[in-house]
């Protein structure tokens, strides 16, 4: 169904997830990039620690507006460790993208 033709609350929610799939793709690739692997943010114990996340910033700008969009979509937070990982929200999007791998939770 085109997005004009869904209701208005349908619509919004089509694009928030748009926007969240964008902001999982770049991370992934900026992460690759970087030298890290998915797990890194898909298995709730590990995460990047706030210094990596600087540096993170540091080598990719569009680093800052991907983590506040999964932040604010409740698809990312810091964990007991304040680390940064992906919530079940985010590891589902994950998986729907990436497949088991990327968001299996060992």
């Amino acid at each position: 169904m085109p997005a004009e033709a869904l209701p208005s609350a349908s619509t919004a929610s089509f694009h928030i997830q748009r926007s969240l799939r964008h902001c999982l793709s770049s991370v992934a690739e900026m992460l690759y990039e970087s030298g890290h692997v998915l797990e890194t943010i898909t298995l709730t114990q590990r995460g990047l620690s706030r210094q990596e996340l600087d540096r993170l910033r540091q080598q990719h700008p569009r680093w800052a507006i991907c983590q506040t969009t999964l932040e604010k979509s409740d698809a990312a937070m810091f964990n007991d460790y304040d680390r940064l990982v992906l919530t079940p929200l985010g590891r589902e999007l994950m998986f729907d993208m990436f497949g088991q791998g990327a968001a299996d939770c060992a």
